[in-house]
């Protein structure tokens, strides 16, 4: 291996590297924000540029936020939508995630993004039957259209936590993506969720590119449905009582919005 690449060679399947190179070029033909660059990439490994470290700066989160909206605004064929040409299985960290093609963002959200998760975490536990018919209750609001805006599709990075936000001494570059079509606010809330460093730049440096919709704050619990879903199906019972909580959340403010 050189020493300006990484190797990763510990595939969840078959098509799991490639998956993720495909969502990495996808995602870099976008021109928004930087992502790593695939170097070579097969069955069994995924070769990626390095990343050096670097030091977070507001000005360096500020201009990621600018790029990432850039990256959303490039847009996807359909909620749900894999990378183009892409017909594989889709993967969250070692989970495989389900592909869609929803006009419906709430549908395809309910249904692919917080259930199957759902249903992993309360076979092993982390989840309570009672807890579970929550979260479904508030499934069944999103599904029924009750958050639906005019917002199209957007390219995601899909599994959007600090981890996957590398600062080097150029600036932020993106690694480990779930891409996929979704709504804008998920990535946002991801990040939100998981205490990305200058948060609130990042969130200034996106709205000089394109405006958050008025009350995204308090959606922020409705898009961490998802990835509290996917933690609790596999990192524990905290996870799984802040997925009730974000539910109990959602289905509050269903019942106000007055739809």
């Amino acid at each position: 291996m050189a020493q300006d690449t990484v190797v990763k060679s510990s595939p969840v399947s078959a098509d799991s590297y490639p998956a993720e190179a495909a969502g990495l070029e996808w995602l870099r033909d976008a021109g928004g924000a930087r992502i790593v660059r695939v170097i070579a990439v097969s069955t069994e490994s995924i070769e990626l540029e390095r990343v050096e470290s670097g030091v977070p700066s507001a000005e360096a989160a500020a201009t990621f936020g600018a790029g990432l909206a850039a990256t959303h605004a490039a847009g996807a064929a359909a909620f749900g939508a894999a990378p183009p040409g892409w017909s594989g299985r889709l993967y969250i960290g070692r989970r495989e995630m389900p592909a869609a093609q929803e006009d419906a963002w709430g549908v395809f959200y309910a249904r692919d993004r917080v259930l199957p998760f759902l249903e992993i975490a309360e076979s092993v536990g982390t989840v309570t039957a009672d807890e579970a018919h929550t979260v479904r209750r508030a499934c069944s609001a999103v599904s029924g259209g009750v958050f639906d805006d005019d917002e199209p599709p957007a390219r995601l990075h899909g599994d959007l936590w600090s981890g996957n936000v590398l600062w080097s001494p150029s600036g932020v570059v993106l690694i480990d993506p779930a891409a996929h079509g979704g709504h804008r606010e998920t990535d946002l809330a991801m990040l939100d969720l998981f205490g990305c460093a200058f948060l609130g730049d990042v969130l200034r440096g996106y709205e000089s590119v394109t405006p958050l919709r008025a009350g995204w704050r308090e959606r922020i619990p409705l898009h961490q449905l998802h990835p509290l879903a996917v933690h609790a199906a596999g990192h524990g019972r905290s996870y799984g009582t802040a997925l009730v909580r974000a539910a109990e959340d959602v289905i509050t403010l269903a019942e106000h919005s007055g739809r």
